[in-house]
């Protein structure tokens, strides 16, 4: 099986490529699915994916509920670390803070980013994540942070 970032690559210069993407990513890991993400941009160092408001991620007062919200901040993080993390490496999440700055009033956009150093050795590597409504005001921003280790010699 084709690691993310080839599949991501691969699919994308396909018609119709990031949807099927955007499928196949949120099946591997199941949980994703509750906030169908839509998969725009994956690159070292970046990825970007967006989520509608809908009923189903709703809380009680209409906005996008702060979970589902943190949800597609960890889909963009785990593109980000796939598409990054060296050979001969793997990562594991080891931790998520945010802050709710502003309500979740529209469709978002939720990114990753790292820098190239925070990835020159191995240990935590903090991966800033953002959600952005659609007007442009940020309104979840944190850090979730990875623990990066060699992999085992087989």
């Amino acid at each position: 099986m084709p690691d993310t970032y080839s599949l991501y690559r691969t699919l994308t210069s396909l018609p119709l490529g990031k949807p099927a993407f955007s499928f196949l990513f949120a099946q591997k890991a199941p949980y994703f699915w509750t906030v169908r993400p839509r998969v725009r941009e994956v690159r070292p160092h970046h990825a970007e994916l967006s989520i509608r408001k809908r009923r189903a991620v709703q809380n009680h007062i209409g906005t996008v509920h702060a979970i589902a919200v943190c949800n597609g901040l960890e889909a963009a993080m785990g593109l980000l670390a796939e598409a990054t993390t060296p050979p001969g490496r793997r990562w594991i999440p080891k931790g998520m803070e945010v802050a709710y700055t502003a309500k979740s009033t529209t469709d978002l956009l939720c990114t990753a980013d790292t820098d190239p150093a925070d990835w020159e050795q191995p240990g935590d590597v903090p991966v800033r994540v953002r959600a952005i409504r659609e007007d442009g005001t940020t309104v979840v921003e944190g850090v979730i942070t990875i623990y990066v280790s060699d992999r085992k010699k087989s």
